[in-house]
């Protein structure tokens, strides 16, 4: 490209900025992609707890959906947090609408303090209506185990089994992508499963020890939005977004935000240790 893909997140606003749209944007800037931002949810909520949550008229989503494909170019597409059926429906119809083919979908349910954060009812017009519209989907366990209405895999071994079921979920005429998160199983290394109906790519690496984890599903697939328009190939871009993921935990420690589950370093290649202090 020529100039830098626009990479579009539709989420929810984290105020605490860890998660959501805030970090969407954060990453989107970190890797090269201008930012914009669709408000699908307000939430209140910082790095302990969600409090609450607000969903903006569907009239007024629908609107703000319109008025920016009408005008701005969208290259990539990420959505997070979409907290209703009705919201759900607004959105892959809008996507439908004006044809979105790079579209990473992080099917958010859980926040890290246990909250949820997607009706039950949505979880089926997540599967019907948005699922088809979806280049990539990057479910951790929890989130696989509701998508596919069974127990969460518990082993790696159950971890390829269910990557094959949720890509059965997804079109089979044409290139579609299941990143299955392995983050939730114990142990010193994570291992994630990418599979695209034909390939199965394992990404294996050392688990970073740290508590500040806050919004990092957010911030790996807002990654992997904002890097597709850049590479060849999904595995390259997601090779490129967990790379960038580990370096932002490793360096989430040298922030201080909150008492609980503090965000990761988005921007730990540019701010220097030094100019924090």
């Amino acid at each position: 490209m020529t100039s830098p893909p626009n990479a579009l997140t539709i989420a929810g606003i984290d105020p605490s900025g860890g998660a959501g749209i805030y970090a969407d944007l954060k990453a989107f800037s970190a890797l090269g992609a201008y930012g914009c931002g669709v408000v699908a949810a307000l939430t209140a909520q910082n790095t302990r707890a969600v409090t609450g949550v607000h969903a903006p008229p569907i009239e007024f989503l629908r609107l703000q959906l319109d008025t920016l494909f009408e005008d701005v170019r969208i290259d990539a597409v990420k959505i997070g947090m979409l907290a209703s059926a009705e919201i759900v429906s607004t959105v892959a119809d809008r996507l439908a609408h004006y044809g979105a083919d790079r579209v990473v979908v992080d099917p958010v349910m859980v926040a890290k303090s246990g909250d949820l954060l997607l009706a039950k009812s949505a979880v089926a017009m997540l599967r019907d209506v948005l699922l088809p519209r979806t280049f990539v989907v990057t479910p951790n366990l929890p989130e696989a185990g509701v998508l596919l209405g069974e127990t969460a895999p518990d082993s790696v071994k159950t971890m390829f089994g269910a990557a094959e079921r949720l890509r059965a979920m997804l079109p089979t005429d044409s290139e579609r992508w299941v990143l299955l998160k392995g983050g939730h199983l114990p142990g010193h290394e994570v291992v994630d499963l990418l599979f695209d109906g034909d390939r199965m790519i394992e990404f294996r690496s050392p688990r970073i020890e740290t508590k500040n984890t806050h919004g990092t599903g957010c911030t790996l697939s807002a990654a992997i939005a904002a890097l597709l328009p850049k590479y060849a190939s999904a595995e390259e871009a997601v090779r490129e977004a967990r790379a960038y993921l580990q370096e932002a935990m490793r360096a989430a420690d040298e922030l201080e935000v909150g008492s609980g589950h503090g965000p990761v370093h988005h921007f730990h290649a540019w701010w220097s240790r030094s100019s924090v202090s």
